[in-house]
């Protein structure tokens, strides 16, 4: 079964055609950080009228490349939830319009569910049931995948998610945006027990984080650095941001997995770049007899062959969507077909 595939929840315009789930025969990518880099953070409007101007040229790229027609594809999906509305809805109506003109049925997916599916791609033997963390710029999950469709969230952020996190961080240090290459770059010449930054904890929530305090922490300490003329150790700040961050993220899911009894991990989401989060994971997962399954870095950030490999299971599960389909910011990813949206 050949899919194409629509992802435009953000700022990265993508087109993938993936065969049976997990074979991608190509992934076009049109990435829209210079365009938002000098406001410091993606502006919605300029997203979604870059996103018109460039998925029609995407398709028919991908067409191209993967050597296929009009004709070979069976099924469209795409993103539909969470994301930027008004980008969002560029993906979706023009999913819509591709599926109404060559018959073919239009498969909507979650966005998350689609980083989760990343891992399947990067490891053909990966199965559920498993634990996986999604962590992204607009999202922090920590999920049970019980299977390809039935997916739990056992707990997540109260308030900013890890990437944006990483993004107000780099801004601060005055790194150029998007912040989570730059950050992970500087913090490694750093110390990462020169500055304490908070932890957040929910209490009688042992799954949920929080990370609000620890972006003021960021702003107060270089405002304060600034406000009496000391020196700040960049290279140190961004050690000890990754190892809070870390610090929140890794215990969570390993506690999951322990309670769950899966003894598989999985980490998926642009957050699964950063080296001190990757290598703090592997430690705790050989230290526990786990498995752990991190895709690599081009499937970490937002692509549209993952959306693909999550259509193929959810098209296998029954869901559908007609001409009536919308795009929605928030949808919880437990939320299956998409009934009662409106």
């Amino acid at each position: 079964m050949l899919i194409l595939a629509i992802e435009s929840s953000c700022d990265e315009t993508a087109v993938a055609l993936v065969r049976d789930g997990r074979e991608v025969l190509t992934d076009q990518i049109f990435s829209q950080a210079a365009l938002h880099a000098v406001y410091g953070g993606v502006v919605p409007e300029i997203a979604s009228r870059s996103h018109v101007e460039v998925i029609s040229q995407l398709a028919d790229r991908a067409l191209a490349e993967a050597g296929v027609t009009r004709a070979d594809i069976d099924a469209v999906a795409v993103t539909c939830a969470p994301g930027l509305i008004g980008a969002l809805l560029v993906g979706v109506n023009f999913a819509k319009a591709a599926a109404l003109v060559l018959d073919v049925p239009l498969i909507p997916v979650h966005h998350v569910r689609g980083h989760i599916a990343a891992n399947y791609l990067a490891y053909p033997e990966l199965e559920p049931p498993f634990v996986c963390l999604a962590i992204s710029g607009g999202n922090t999950l920590i999920c049970g995948v019980r299977g390809y469709t039935d997916i739990r969230v056992l707990g997540g952020t109260r308030d900013d998610a890890a990437g944006e996190c990483f993004d107000k961080t780099a801004r601060v240090l005055g790194l150029p945006y998007p912040g989570g290459k730059p950050i992970d770059e500087l913090s490694r010449t750093g110390d990462d027990q020169k500055y304490p930054l908070p932890v957040g904890h929910v209490d009688g929530s042992p799954y949920d984080m929080s990370f609000s305090g620890l972006k003021t922490a960021v702003v107060n300490l270089a405002h304060n650095a600034g406000q009496k003329g000391e020196p700040l150790d960049a290279p140190s700040l961004a050690a000890s941001f990754c190892r809070a961050v870390s610090e929140s993220l890794v215990p969570r899911a390993m506690l999951a997995v322990r309670e769950l009894g899966y003894r598989k991990l999985a980490v998926a989401g642009g957050v699964a770049a950063n080296s001190r989060i990757r290598s703090d994971f592997q430690a705790a997962c050989a230290a526990a007899g786990v498995r752990l399954f991190i895709p690599p870095m081009r499937l970490c950030g937002d692509n549209a062959a993952m959306i693909g490999c999550q259509a193929y299971y959810e098209y296998l599960a029954g869901v559908r969507a007609g001409s009536d389909l919308n795009a929605w910011a928030n949808m919880e990813i437990s939320e299956v077909g998409f009934h009662g949206r409106a």
